[in-house]
């Protein structure tokens, strides 16, 4: 199991025997993994349902042989379930290790916590049971694997459709998306995202989609959004009579910015989504809106994502954007999760730029709907500058064309709005993306900013030598 497979990697800089591990294993550890619910139809949550807690510490001794196993006997005294441990080089103290260690419900946890506080250099609480635990910062994923433990917890699932929705009496679409919603839950980070047979129905679907917006985009799309659209017709089969496949994209797009795509069978939370997008990764969907109502779609569907959201992630500055946006999120309060999305919702969603040529549309539920793309840039919506502060508390309708959009100058300077808005959200630390590890690096000392500030420095003074050189 890869479970265990994880902590023996670490026995033998920890002087750890393999039966200790594996003892421990057998004595702390549950595993628990989301599951369909009877029928097929619905997800349960799984382990975050259960409001687990995440632990980081370093111990204080200096001698770490047998350190790993010491502390773990300390949750087995007070029955405390143990549900995955990792450890590593510490990033803080540079001849320490650091543990993290997630812990099921149950047992003497606020004993347990007590006592590692007392033998730690370093302690961090990180939990999704943060409204009942003083202390604790939200639970956000650190490393890009840790996306898999949320995408199956979604709002929406599948064949579940509400009374209202286009396909809800259709047995055959609700087939279908019960077939895509499977796809998306059994997906795993790192595997090749599996190839879908869109059926004729479908393709004709997407066809009539595809027709009418190419016909817009030259004259209401960001020139961002044109630049990058003929690349996708030439790298990913993007034509009216093909829709294109996630695997395909996802790899054009890695070598444009590193964004990647991953499936997705509804909706995710809002804090859960934007996490993604700290990580470069956008979650997709595959499944395409019912054929009846071509040129409408209640929910996200592949015309949303492939021809609205994949375009503009394949442009550096506006993936640079979007990765703000997401960082800036990682252990928010709730209250700034929802300004946060706001703001998503107001740029990403439905944004408008200003170029030279005139205002364009940037946003992919504009540029995915044939009629609010021709709406948003007539005289008829009222137009405001994007300003965080301002764009977070606008309240949105999410089932008419919008009243209010906001108007960014360029996306570098809301990237730079947003950099300073995230400033304002009341967290003890920064975060940082290593594109080297994959993972997010909380900056919570001194010792690792001033090492930052180091490397930052080598960094200029390589580009100013640079720049010295092809001057001459």
């Amino acid at each position: 199991m890869k479970l265990l497979r994880d902590v023996r990697t670490s026995k033998s800089n920890l002087g750890i025997s393999s039966k200790s591990i594996t003892n421990l294993y057998l004595n702390l550890f549950i595993y628990v993994q989301p599951q369909l619910m009877e029928g097929g139809n619905y997800i349960k949550e799984g382990a975050d349902k259960a409001k687990s807690t995440c632990l980081y510490f370093t111990p204080k001794e200096n001698d770490e042989v047998g350190a790993l196993v010491r502390h773990l006997e300390l949750f087995k005294k007070h029955n405390v379930n143990l549900l995955h441990i990792e450890s590593r080089p510490s990033i803080r103290f540079s001849d320490r290790y650091e543990f993290m260690v997630e812990c099921a419900p149950g047992g003497n946890l606020g004993s347990a916590v007590e006592e590692l506080q007392r033998t730690s250099q370093y302690f961090s609480i990180i939990s999704r049971n943060h409204k009942n635990n003083r202390g604790t910062v939200p639970w956000f994923p650190v490393r890009i694997r840790e996306l898999d433990r949320f995408a199956n917890q979604i709002l929406t699932y599948g064949a579940e459709l509400d009374a209202d929705h286009p396909g809800f009496t259709d047995p055959v679409y609700r087939s279908r998306r019960k077939y895509f919603a499977d796809i998306a839950y059994h997906y795993k980070y790192g595997e090749p995202i599996p190839r879908v047979d869109y059926t004729k129905e479908e393709t004709e679907t997407w066809g009539k989609v595809f027709s009418q917006l190419v016909k817009l985009y030259p004259t209401h799309a960001c020139k961002e959004h044109n630049h990058v659209f003929p690349l996708l017709i030439e790298n990913c089969g993007y034509r009216e009579d093909n829709i294109p496949q996630l695997q395909d994209i996802s790899d054009f797009l890695k070598d444009c910015t590193g964004f990647t795509l991953r499936p997705v069978a509804g909706l995710l939370s809002s804090r859960d989504f934007l996490a993604g997008l700290a990580f470069r990764v956008f979650h997709s969907t595959q499944y395409i809106r019912h054929p009846s109502l071509p040129l409408y779609t209640p929910e996200p569907d592949v015309c949303h994502e492939l021809l609205g959201h994949v375009p503009l992630f394949a442009d550096p500055e506006f993936a640079q954007f979007s990765q703000e946006i997401g960082l800036a999120s990682l252990g928010a309060p709730d209250d700034y999760i929802e300004k946060i999305a706001t703001c998503y919702w107001f740029t990403v969603e439905f944004g408008i730029c200003r170029q030279a040529e005139g205002l364009r549309a940037f946003g992919a539920g504009l540029l995915s709907s044939f009629g609010e793309l021709t709406y948003c840039l007539s005289d008829k919506p009222t137009l405001k500058p994007f300003n965080p502060e301002v764009t977070a508390l606008q309240k949105y309708p999410i089932t008419e064309y919008q009243p209010i959009y906001f108007v960014s100058e360029s996306f570098e300077d809301a990237k730079e709005k947003m950099i300073k808005y995230a400033q304002t959200i009341p967290r003890k630390f920064g975060v940082r993306y290593n594109a080297y590890t994959q993972s997010i690096e909380v900056l919570d000392s001194k010792q690792q900013v001033q090492e930052l500030l180091h490397k930052a420095s080598a960094d200029l003074h390589f580009l100013s030598d640079t720049l010295r050189k092809i001057s001459v």
